[in-house]
């Protein structure tokens, strides 16, 4: 985001990740959640619900529930939405 000449945010990033779900480019959520910290971001329960729910979507069971697990050891509070993703990704499995 940031080479691209926007400032970054949480918000941004979020937006960006969003925006990867929905064409379940899931990579690319999952490289934006990398890059977060690169400008002092910490990924969020909405960063993190994005990138299970592209998972989801690119049939990816197995990295969606490495992304709770992360967001455990991150002390980042899974909600239901990211629940529901990561039972939805291991039900399309």
């Amino acid at each position: 985001l940031v080479e691209l000449g926007h400032s970054a945010d949480t918000i941004s990033y979020n937006a960006a990740i969003s925006a990867c779900e929905k064409c379940k480019r899931w990579e690319w959520a999952l490289a934006l959640i990398a890059d977060m910290p690169r400008y002092r971001l910490q990924a969020d329960v909405f960063s993190y619900s994005g990138a299970v729910s592209a998972c989801e979507k690119g049939r990816r069971w197995e990295v969606a529930l490495q992304l709770v697990a992360e967001m455990r050891r991150m002390q980042v509070s899974p909600s239901s939405i990211t629940y529901g993703a990561a039972i939805s990704a291991c039900e399309k499995s």
